[in-house]
């Protein structure tokens, strides 16, 4: 999607009337293009005048009303609900993690999954770091968009704070890709164990398949190792899109 910022206009016909502006605060309108739904226009109007476009279509606004808001603020609203949705992911990935590395809760697997408990720490530190990246995340989804500073002798405000939602989001996403990729090798160590405690079960096509595909990049701890490359690995195989695949094939493609 491209995003027409507030500050200039796009080329063509002009989504808002120029007669509409006002000049005793900003009103900020949100419009889709007729021919490109694609690209957005996110601008200030006073009157809620829309221009025709090429051929007679007409830019359509995306709410029926004017909403009265800071430059840019629906996009840092946006952000700010985003990154909070995402972290949630992160934090239950991260449960998961630590119930499969606690000999409490796993079901009889060893402590922190490790092939000679009491030497070696196994996939204690994975943990460890998943749930730093899950407990910074809690600072990040702080809403950028509750704040306001006045700036140009009081003549810009409200002020959106819409870039530190935008930075914040994506700080948060990457922190989530990490732990996600911290679980993958935590479960597929989990299920190997589980599997030899269970001869003769097979696991289910598609956890087969996963499973697969983690250990061609990450290969079992049998011994601890420094855990920077297979970090590295099973991020990579999340950022590839690899396994969104699986599941969408599943699914047959939906």
């Amino acid at each position: 999607m491209t995003i027409v910022g507030t500050t200039w206009m796009p080329r063509g016909p002009s989504p808002i009337s120029d007669s509409s502006q006002r000049n005793n605060g900003l009103t900020t309108a949100i419009a889709v293009h007729p021919s490109d739904s694609n690209v957005v226009y996110i601008g200030t109007a006073g009157g809620g005048v829309w221009k025709t476009g090429d051929g007679g279509a007409s830019w359509r606004p995306l709410f029926d009303r004017q909403i009265s808001m800071g430059i840019g603020e629906p996009i840092g609203l946006a952000l700010d609900f985003a990154k909070l949705a995402v972290a949630e992911l992160g934090s239950i990935s991260e449960r998961r993690t630590a119930l499969l590395v606690d000999a409490r809760l796993n079901g009889g697997l060893p402590p922190f999954l490790a092939a000679a408990s009491g030497v070696d720490s196994g996939l204690m530190i994975l943990q460890y770091t998943a749930a730093a990246l899950v407990s910074e995340n809690k600072v990040l989804v702080h809403p950028a968009t509750a704040d306001s500073i006045p700036t140009s002798a009081n003549q810009e405000d409200h002020v959106s704070m819409g870039s530190i939602a935008a930075r914040h989001a994506r700080t948060v996403v990457e922190h989530v890709e990490r732990v996600l990729s911290i679980e993958l090798i935590v479960a597929a160590q989990a299920l190997d164990y589980r599997l030899e405690l269970l001869p003769g079960t097979v696991p289910g096509e598609g956890v087969r398949a996963a499973h697969t595909a983690i250990r061609a990049v990450v290969p079992r701890l049998y011994g601890d190792r420094e855990p920077g490359p297979d970090l590295a690995a099973s991020l990579a195989l999340v950022r590839s899109g690899q396994l969104a695949e699986l599941v969408s094939s599943r699914d047959g493609g939906a």
